[in-house]
């Protein structure tokens, strides 16, 4: 089965997002096909703001890092840290020589035509890549009312799979789903069952894996300091210091 085939609008994939070496690794242990990564855990741990351009490097290297997990890594590329489609493309060919299975591409509710030249660029050079093209403007909230759209002229443009973050009204859940005219990805924000009544191909957790993982250490420590013990759960030492075995 391919990474593609993993995108079955009704019976949702569910991508859960990855920040580092570790925790793409325990995810993969843990029997998830598919694992993202994702842009605000990456730019957080390197002390970097998320969305902004400047986590490049860093993104290559996690992926250099991690593909070697037993799962298909899909890339959050922001918005290709480009305006240039053929660097984008460029970009995406060389995360696909390190072994990613696919890329995703946010508009940040910008120009959609730019996006869909990126998407094309991206898909020319390397056609097996799995793009997911995202709109923000559900996200940044501006535009709502060009979302389907956009999506539907990244589709036209190659997008394998079209994403649009921040959406959670499941009438329009389940308008974009049926008209997009390729599997809908959108971030956990109802039940996986419920999101597959609606005919939702792909769920993502976005940075929220991060963001519950930075508060249990934090809330962890806190009840120590406050006289307490730590809270039961969490891999021991041999299974990280596993996690870490390449």
């Amino acid at each position: 089965m391919t990474f593609k085939d993993l995108h079955r609008p009704g019976d949702p994939l569910l991508l859960p997002n990855a920040w580092d070496h570790a925790s793409a690794a325990a995810l993969a242990d843990a029997g998830f096909p598919a694992i993202g990564t994702t842009s605000l855990g990456v730019a957080a741990a390197a002390g970097k703001p998320d969305g902004e351009g400047e986590t490049l490097g860093e993104t290559i290297e996690l992926v250099r890092l991690i593909a070697h997990v037993d799962a298909y890594i899909t890339v959050d590329l922001e918005d290709g840290y480009s305006d240039d489609a053929a660097a984008v493309a460029e970009l995406a060919a060389r995360l696909h020589e390190l072994g990613a299975a696919g890329i995703n591409l946010e508009d940040q509710a910008r120009d959609a035509s730019l996006h869909a030249r990126k998407v094309a660029a991206v898909k020319a050079r390397v056609a097996d890549l799995f793009v997911n093209a995202r709109t923000d403007t559900h996200w940044l909230g501006r535009e709502q009312d060009t979302t389907l759209e956009r999506l539907q002229t990244y589709v036209a443009a190659g997008a394998d799979g079209v994403f649009a973050p921040g959406l959670a009204d499941e009438r329009r859940i389940a308008e974009l789903a049926q008209a997009a005219g390729a599997p809908l990805n959108v971030l956990f924000a109802h039940t996986l069952p419920r999101l597959a009544e609606l005919g939702v191909a792909r769920v993502s957790t976005g940075s929220a894996l991060f963001r519950h993982a930075l508060g249990a250490a934090v809330d962890a420590a806190a009840r120590i300091r406050d006289g307490g013990t730590f809270p039961p759960g969490g891999p021991s030492y041999d299974e990280i210091q596993r996690f870490s075995a390449r």
